[in-house]
């Protein structure tokens, strides 16, 4: 049972905020999926007080998509509180602070991890944004485990960590990486046991290198960790929570999805994602195409024809050509690690 402020569920492996990735259609299909909890991409304050088509899209939340967690990132602990409460108050079930974004452009700017190496002022943030929000609304904090491997780094996460708690912040979500390590090396799952030891009544979520059921499963069993955030692991991959259900039950691995059932997922996804950015989706599914191929019998030439698919017509044609239901196609394939990289300048 992992529970998040008032919220129980009774799976707990969730999606994590990806930037550029996890927008309402995403979640959607998740859910649809087995996936019982899911998380905005990650929005920066000011663009959550800024009117606009960014704004729109930030505050569409389908009625099946809840309860779901709206992640912030910003600088500025007033401004961070006003945002809050915005998204509070336009149906964001759980507010959570990114304390964790590796991205250059964003440390640069004294955004994301950068702030685990100020206490001052990422205590600052979580105790606005705890005051701005209804007591009813949990509030998280997604950190990584330092900024770097120095014990500097490790006592300020800790401090930031200890105040949080006093503020009353409801959990947390721990990526076993350093800020500086960005995407590269494993994750430290190792800080995850001694965080847990630390804080044993405290909600963790683990976070880092969880790339198929079979990783998720061994988190949760490996770290003691209350439930576990998939990220680039579910991109192109929703089937992912279910399997991990499965395994959580005792049951056998269920076999890879067929690629009938794969192109009506994908069909129903890039439906959701016409619905919300009209003429954009076939440019904003793209990227999703591409993971989506990873699962192919044939996922190189897959691949390649969902990257020329710039209209919507080179869609249909795609799914057409290599996702025909008449065809009798080999089984489906199962992904084994984490493919190709996430898109440069994405938080994770």
């Amino acid at each position: 049972m992992l529970r998040i402020g008032p919220f129980e569920f009774p799976f707990p492996v969730v999606q994590a905020a990806l930037s550029g990735y996890s927008d309402a259609p995403m979640r959607q299909i998740a859910r649809q999926l087995g996936c019982p909890y899911a998380i905005h991409e990650v929005v920066l304050d000011k663009l959550v007080l800024q009117r606009g088509r960014l704004q729109r899209e930030i505050f569409h939340i389908p009625a099946d998509d809840h309860p779901v967690g709206g992640q912030l990132m910003g600088a500025e602990p007033t401004m961070f509180g006003e945002a809050a409460a915005v998204m509070a108050a336009r149906g964001y079930d759980v507010i959570d602070i990114n304390f964790g974004c590796p991205v250059r452009k964003v440390l640069g700017r004294c955004r994301g991890g950068f702030l685990l190496s100020e206490p001052r002022t990422a205590i600052e943030i979580v105790r606005r944004v705890r005051d701005a929000v209804p007591p009813v609304v949990p509030v998280t904090v997604k950190m990584r485990r330092g900024l770097d491997d120095s014990p500097e780094s490790e006592r300020k996460f800790f401090q930031i960590f200890d105040a949080a708690l006093e503020v009353g912040v409801s959990g947390f979500t721990i990526h076993g990486r350093t800020v500086e390590q960005r995407y590269v090396g494993p994750s430290r799952w190792t800080f995850l046991e001694k965080l847990r030891e630390y804080a044993p009544h405290v909600t963790l979520l683990g976070s880092g290198d969880l790339f198929t059921a079979e990783d998720a499963v061994r988190m949760l069993d490996q770290t003691g960790v209350n439930g576990v955030t998939v990220a680039r692991g579910a991109i192109g991959n929703p089937w992912i929570f279910a399997e991990a259900q499965a395994l959580l039950n005792g049951d056998p691995l269920p076999a890879p999805p067929s690629v009938a059932e794969q192109g009506l997922v994908i069909m129903r996804h890039f439906e959701l994602c016409e619905a919300l950015h009209g003429e954009d989706a076939s440019r904003i599914m793209r990227k999703f195409g591409i993971k989506y191929s990873e699962l192919h019998p044939f996922a190189a030439d897959v691949k390649a024809a969902f990257i020329r698919a710039g209209r919507r017509v080179d869609w249909m044609a795609v799914m057409n050509e290599w996702y025909a239901p008449d065809r009798d196609w080999p089984p489906g394939v199962r992904r084994n690690g984490p493919g190709d990289l996430i898109a440069a300048g994405a938080c994770a």
